[in-house]
């Protein structure tokens, strides 16, 4: 758990009640999904490349340009096949409106699918009968899905992907291992590879060996000391050289945390349109960005209302749940918005959707949210299902781990008389 210096690992707490999403419900949310991340694929490539909508205003240049996740390294940079967002986790709400919104974009290194997969294996087990009645579609397929993502990344015939892990510190550290292991890839840390000449090679009792394709785990921050933080000591020095004359792939690519930041996120609906001309399936949730001095003033005459959100942090920690929190924390809210405009957004408190779990020996209701996932090689594909995050504590609108948070597993039903 990050934040706990002793290291100490925690349960994932696992309701065993599944979370039911209809086919014709399903449909409607994989095709926005689809539609959001071909146009958030296109603003990355763009602000690295042309910088179209910049120009014409649609998303402030300042706004992009003093993003924590923007790297001016990478302009002019051109990964493989043009695709920077390879491995996608889009967080959706129900409001009491009945409508799915979406709450978040998680595109620089997204995590929790292992609890999918670890969640579906256990349902089987315990209720093997109901499961093949509901006719559920699979998820079990992921790790043979994401292995054709990553080996879509290189044009050799037979390329070595690799896990790239922070190491057994990280809080993800459990995926890492698991999906590395599903793969039947390696898990390496940056001490296992090495850039030699023009190629990144990783260490093997049989001496180096080429990598042609990394699913790296490692935030920018700390890929390349070279390139970006000069204290890393979890990346690989060179790496950054390597990958921009297009000798191995990353995935996700370097500077799509510049997409990941919340303070670009109410400019989707704005991105689907100028990129693909089209009407955005999913809506944004109302988002006031703290940055302009109008919306400043809203929100800080209403913190008692909203939800206020860091720009760049997650796993529900810098925020601020208006309504719940104290007077006193509200002020110190307040001025750390006053003092950094930029790094905030506020949002109104949803009354989020809730489904039955299992409390003690009963069944209360828990409010919810949704992360599918989303692959992007030659083509994107939606895993049908995604995790679910069920707030545990009554009447908590905090659904993340980090914050006490559980999972249950999703069923996606499929087409009827299917």
């Amino acid at each position: 758990m990050y934040g706990d210096k002793a290291g100490r690992e925690k349960i994932f707490p696992f309701d065993i009640v599944p979370r039911i999403v209809r086919w014709q419900e399903w449909t409607h949310v994989a095709r926005g999904l689809e539609q959001r991340i071909r146009a958030l694929n296109a603003f990355v490539a763009d602000v690295y490349g042309e910088g179209r909508i910049l120009k014409a205003g649609i998303v402030p240049e300042d706004l992009v340009r003093s993003s924590r996740g923007f790297r001016p390294r990478l302009v002019g940079v051109r990964p493989p096949r043009d695709v920077w967002c390879h491995v996608s986790g889009i967080d959706l709400v129900r409001h009491g409106d009945g409508a799915l919104y979406v709450l978040e974009d998680n595109i620089r290194t997204p995590s929790g699918v292992s609890y999918v997969l670890e969640n579906r294996e256990i349902m089987k087990k315990v209720l093997p009968e109901l499961f093949e009645r509901a006719n559920v579609q699979p998820v079990a397929n992921y790790p043979n899905l994401l292995l054709e993502t990553l080996t879509q990344l290189s044009d050799r015939r037979d390329p070595t992907v690799v896990v790239l892990t922070p190491g057994m510190y990280n809080s993800a550290y459990f995926e890492h291992s698991y999906l590395a292991q599903k793969m039947g890839i390696e898990l390496v840390e940056g001490s296992d590879l090495v850039v030699d000449g023009d190629e990144v090679k990783m260490r093997t009792t049989r001496g180096l060996r080429r990598v042609d394709v990394i699913y790296r785990r490692i935030d920018d921050d700390f890929l390349d000391p070279k390139a970006f933080r000069e204290d890393s000591l979890l990346g690989v020095a060179g790496l950054i050289d390597v990958f921009e004359k297009g000798n191995v792939a990353l995935a996700n690519a370097p500077g799509t945390g510049v997409a990941d930041d919340k303070a670009v996120y109410p400019y989707v609906p704005k991105m689907i349109r100028f990129y693909l001309g089209e009407t955005p399936v999913l809506p944004n949730v109302p988002t006031l960005v703290c940055w302009d001095d109008k919306e400043r003033a809203e929100v800080l005459a209403n913190l008692d209302k909203l939800v206020v959100k860091a720009a760049n942090e997650s796993g529900g920690y810098g925020m601020l749940v208006g309504p719940h929190a104290t007077p006193d924390e509200r002020e110190a809210f307040a001025k750390r918005i006053e003092e950094n405009p930029r790094n905030y957004i506020a949002q109104p408190t949803l009354a989020l959707s809730r489904v039955p779990t299992r409390v003690g020996g009963t069944f209360e209701g828990r409010h919810v949210d949704l992360r599918p996932y989303v692959l992007h090689g030659r083509e994107i594909k939606v895993v049908p299902g995604g995790l679910t995050r069920v707030a545990l504590r009554k009447g908590s609108l905090v659904v993340n781990s980090s914050q006490g948070g559980g999972s249950k597993d999703t069923w996606v039903l499929g087409p009827e008389g299917a």
